[in-house]
């Protein structure tokens, strides 16, 4: 059984035998200069080779007049950090703020340095961020995406993939509404990730009402001629969920000379038109047994509110639980499998989603403005950046991808003892985590943090 009291002389126990219930053990937390993030170093690093913070708390404007004890920059690291860490809530800074390799990392002496910031501050830190700030917070992520995704060289091709989700709300915070589809009151951010490398370049929050398709195609406008700005003659493309259909979407990606893949939702035409494929796929399985029959072809189709055709790729799969049709318009030229098995593939954005959501905590949008809650959406996908750093430096030294909850786990979460000495501060860490092994071979190969 665990204990837990002020400290005393406890006297040796004689050594359990099999079958013996475990002694008593008491628990106290006074063990000094302890972090429970010896992985922080890393972050860091992250940092270093992003900017993000840094140019993050460039933009923000300093709403406090006199002496301050937090500069921006070191309030941005220390909330980012801890989101980063798993600790998303603004409360958690008062414990945390004390935390040895936190302060470390933050610029300040472990030992004898200032605490951090308390949950006070941090709130006073996101009601300061008005509209315009998080629109230029917007380019700063957009400028960091550039920055990471021409290291490797000019792309020839970008490829969009653009997705919503639910984020619930359990207050009167603002732009917080209804969602009749997912039944729930909530915000209903809007999501860019890079299709090739999951990076995220856009997060922007919406009311909980709004379509699915809501702001698309101003983004689109804005973002198709930066991209070429920054590398003149790349393709871009888009897949996008069947929720944000429409006309308005295909003819802004027509005229931004955008290529598009989008589910397009099933109506009595369609069906008409899939009924040939769906009845030759329904044979097939009857007479061959299989477990599974599919079958892709495509049509001509104009809806009445489209002023010309558009392809319409078509997939009839027949199972023992019934057939299933669905549809997708493209302007791409690839053969109808093809195509079809391509935006599929979005579905890996579901993962890229789960990353920042639940690693990340992006859902946790507590504040009652809802640009404060825009600015704690944007401070998620930095904590995501710094995290996805690491995790491409370590699929770099061989190791294979791993989701962010799981690397957070496995490389910071490891106890350490942090040691001021007369050369500085030194780390001594658990000798018996598992994450050691990633720990080594990020410094073999990148060197010590």
């Amino acid at each position: 059984m665990l204990q837990c009291a002020t400290p005393h002389l406890v006297r040796p126990a004689p050594p359990p035998t099999l079958g013996d219930p475990p002694p008593a053990l008491d628990v106290q937390f006074d063990a000094g200069r302890l972090t429970a993030d010896g992985g922080l170093p890393w972050l860091a690093e992250a940092e270093a080779t992003l900017g993000l913070c840094a140019a993050v708390a460039a933009t923000i404007p300093d709403w406090r007049r006199g002496p301050v004890r937090h500069s921006l920059a070191t309030l941005v690291r220390q909330r980012v950090f801890q989101i980063a860490c798993g600790y998303p809530d603004q409360d958690d800074a008062d414990a945390l703020r004390a935390d040895p390799l936190l302060k470390l990392v933050c610029g300040r002496a472990p030992a004898s340095g200032a605490d951090l910031a308390s949950q006070p501050t941090m709130s006073r830190l996101e009601n300061a961020v008005d509209g315009p700030t998080c629109a230029r917070l917007a380019d700063v992520l957009f400028a960091c995406y550039l920055q990471e995704r021409g290291r490797t060289g000019r792309p020839q091709r970008l490829l969009l993939d653009i997705d919503s989700t639910d984020d619930p709300t359990h207050g009167s915070q603002e732009g917080t509404a209804y969602h009749g589809f997912y039944r729930q009151h909530m915000y209903h951010p809007l999501l860019v990730f890079d299709g090739d490398t999951d990076q995220v370049i856009v997060a922007a929050l919406r009311a909980g009402n709004a379509h699915a398709s809501q702001g698309i195609v101003p983004l689109l406008g804005a973002l198709a001629p930066a991209l070429r700005a920054a590398w003149p003659g790349v393709a871009i493309e888009v897949r996008v969920d069947g929720g944000a259909a429409g006309p308005d979407l295909y003819a802004g990606c027509e005229a931004l000379g955008v290529t598009y893949t989008v589910g397009l939702p099933p109506n009595a035409r369609l069906t008409a038109l899939a009924a040939p494929l769906r009845a030759v796929a329904e044979a097939w399985h009857a007479a061959t047994g299989a477990a599974k029959v599919r079958l892709v072809g495509e049509t001509a189709y104009q809806a009445g509110s489209w002023p010309h055709p558009r392809r319409v790729v078509i997939k009839a799969e027949v199972t023992a639980q019934g057939t299933n049709t669905r549809f997708v318009v493209t302007d791409r030229p690839d053969p109808p499998r093809v195509l079809y098995d391509w935006y599929v593939d979005r579905g890996e954005a579901e993962g890229w989603i789960k990353d920042l959501k639940c690693a990340c905590a992006a859902d946790r949008l507590s504040d009652h403005r809802f640009w404060a809650n825009q600015f704690r959406l944007l401070l998620h996908a930095v904590a995501y950046w710094l995290l996805d750093t690491i995790r491409r430096w370590l699929m770099a030294a061989g190791v294979p991808r791993m989701q962010l909850d799981t690397l957070r786990l496995r490389l910071l979460k490891i106890g350490g003892w942090v040691r001021q000495t007369a050369t500085g501060p030194c780390l001594h860490l658990t000798a018996h985590h598992p994450g050691a092994a990633l720990w080594r071979l990020l410094v073999a190969h990148r060197g010590p943090p």
